[in-house]
């Protein structure tokens, strides 16, 4: 390296020194401008306003009385502690079977007849309410009642499911009786 370069990088290090310190220097004065005031020795001293400053002691009696329950082992020693004991396998309880499912369903509605058109493709399915006052006409996917929908018609039956539940129910038809 000859002796200009080694003038040259001389120049660069210094300039950059120099603007270090100045960088420093400003960064050093800005950072006292905004440090909090310092408080001194003569300001009077004022305690915190506490309503009862006595030692709590049934608080302190239950954090001394608290034992640790976890596994004690030397942190100094190599050897591992021996596994803890396994859980009491409960006993089983003998089982009378499964659980009794939900109730069946039941209609309030009775099926007494059915219609449909020239091809057979369509049904309509007649339901009378159990006082016999009403009648309602339903066919396949509609719903009855505010909570039932039929689900499939045929000659002799109507497959009618809950809609809030999806429990199903089958109604057989069933003849007028004579007198009404």
């Amino acid at each position: 390296m000859t002796r200009q370069a080694q003038f040259i990088i001389l120049g660069v290090l210094v300039a950059f020194l120099a603007g270090a310190i100045v960088y420093s220097y400003r960064t050093s004065v800005s950072s006292k401008e905004s440090a909090p005031q310092q408080v001194s020795a003569d300001t009077r001293f004022s305690p915190l306003n506490v309503d009862n400053p006595a030692l709590r002691l049934d608080i302190l009696k239950r954090f001394l009385s608290l034992e640790y329950k976890g596994v004690h082992r030397s942190i100094f020693s190599a050897t591992l502690p021996p596994p803890p004991a396994p859980p009491p396998t409960p006993q089983p309880v003998a089982a009378n079977g499964p659980p009794p499912g939900p109730p069946p369903l039941t209609v309030d509605a009775k099926y007494f007849g059915y219609v449909s058109d020239f091809s057979g493709n369509h049904r309509r399915a007649f339901f009378a309410t159990t006082n016999n006052e009403d009648v309602i006409i339903a066919g396949e996917g509609d719903t009855f009642m505010g909570r039932f929908r039929v689900v499939r018609l045929t000659n002799t039956t109507a497959d009618v499911e809950e809609v809030s539940s999806g429990r199903r129910t089958t109604l057989t038809l069933e003849e007028p009786s004579p007198t009404g």
